[in-house]
């Protein structure tokens, strides 16, 4: 059911493509079938391209292209509440003085820069976390214009050849991007409209906007004091599609269409960084910051909690629900597997170092990476059994991206893609018939 909900989101929705966060149902799930098990720096490895600035935001990939952000120039940053022990070292941003923002468009098939659009940063700078910067919000694309938004509240809406259709300014508009450590929420396409949400320090609120125009839909006030980074999801609901905010306040769910509230369940999290995932009539949350609560929520028209975990799970990825399995791996080096039906955890490993990004799955393998450029393959099941750790030696915050039986990887200085170099041409002969 949830599969045919964002099928119908991402009507134009090929094989091979990975149009937002998270991939095609946002759950971080690819259908592709032959995925890389093995590569190194030097082994697997179809092609590398260096970006001209710095950012965490994933790849998305439509047809033989791919899109992501980058911020040049460094603006200010403070330390983390939360640096974990085995972190990575401050990230220094490409340039100084004016900091700017860039879209870059590659080729699958070869890596080659196809085009950037490159804008100023407009207005205060928010200090961010040192682990992040002003682009860290992944773009989204219906094949026809591709979304970006950065963490000034500038979004830009281009064309596939890198014009400008239309931009806007939430910062000048609405008042200026006030959240601790920086804005993190990446734009959510639901039919016509784009959804952007601003749960800040200052005045929060969420808004619609025609996908084509940019022009407002509706704009819903949230309060203050918010510390929300994560972004919103659609699911199927007993009236129609509902949308899931996993927020400071609690899990709330709006009706996208008015962003009216429908139902809201559990209680309030300092900070909440995660993306909800959903299966079968049941959402799956970790509700963010340190050692956070996590949770399966059964949805509908009386909305019950199924099972609640207090403590033990990521602060910043989200989980993973695989095959009635939830993985996941904390900044501490750990992962685990949950049932997904009773919230008992299944195995618990120490895989070391410090994982941000969050974990993907494709033919019966998840893969974990962790901040030093290591990617644990595993086998999927109730035991725990790693396939491979490769090892590229460049550091990775982003989470990765699959499609077309390859993975992409974006590290500090790179665009990176693993495996066999002729897969691009594949996938492309494939989708154009």
């Amino acid at each position: 059911m949830k599969r045919l909900v964002v099928w119908m989101l991402f009507a134009g929705l090929a094989f091979g493509d990975w149009p937002q966060w998270r991939g095609p149902s946002a759950d971080g799930v690819s259908t592709d079938k032959d995925v890389p098990v093995e590569w190194a720096s030097d082994k697997n490895i179809a092609w590398k391209v260096p970006l001209s600035g710095l950012g965490t935001s994933t790849p998305i990939i439509w047809g033989d292209r791919i899109f992501l952000t980058s911020q040049i120039g460094e603006g200010p940053f403070q330390m983390g509440a939360m640096d974990f022990s085995g972190g990575s070292v401050v990230r220094r941003m490409t340039g100084s003085g004016k900091v700017r923002f860039v879209v870059h468009a590659f080729s699958r098939v070869s890596g080659k820069a196809l085009w950037e659009y490159v804008f100023d940063a407009e207005g205060e700078l928010t200090s961010v976390h040192n682990k992040h910067n002003l682009a860290s919000p992944s773009c989204v694309t219906d094949g026809n214009l591709v979304y970006a938004w950065m963490g000034t509240g500038q979004i830009v809406a281009l064309d596939m050849d890198g014009k400008l259709v239309w931009q806007r300014n939430l910062g000048k508009e609405f008042g200026p991007f006030e959240i601790l450590w920086g804005h993190g929420s990446s734009p959510l396409l639901y039919k016509d409209s784009l959804i952007l949400l601003c749960d800040h320090m200052g005045k929060a609120y969420i808004l619609s906007v025609d996908k084509r125009t940019g022009k407002q839909l509706w704009k819903v006030d949230r309060g203050r004091y918010r510390q929300t980074y994560s972004t919103p999801l659609i699911i199927p609901g007993p009236k129609g599609d509902e949308m899931v905010i996993n927020s400071t306040e609690r899990i709330d769910v709006l009706d996208p269409l008015t962003g009216k509230l429908l139902w809201n369940v559990g209680e309030s999290a300092r900070v909440s960084v995660p993306t909800p995932v959903f299966h079968d009539g049941v959402l799956y949350a970790n509700r963010g910051y340190t050692s956070s609560p996590y949770m399966a929520v059964r949805t509908g028209a009386k909305a019950t909690v199924q099972w609640e975990v207090e403590n033990g799970a990521p602060y910043v990825s989200s989980l993973l629900y695989y095959d009635g399995l939830i993985y996941m791996a904390t900044e501490m080096g750990i992962a685990s597997c949950i049932d997904a039906a009773t919230g008992k955890v299944l195995w618990r490993q120490r895989l070391g170092g410090v994982f941000s990004a969050s974990p993907v799955a494709a033919a019966g393998k998840v893969y974990l990476v962790n901040e030093e450029g290591d990617t644990f393959v595993l086998q999927t099941g109730r035991e725990p059994k790693i396939l491979h750790r490769n090892k590229i030696g460049e550091r990775v915050l982003a989470s990765p991206a699959i499609s077309g039986g390859q993975i992409f990887l974006r590290t500090d200085g790179n665009l990176i893609c693993v495996g066999a170099r002729g897969r691009a041409a594949t996938v492309k002969k494939r989708r154009e018939t």
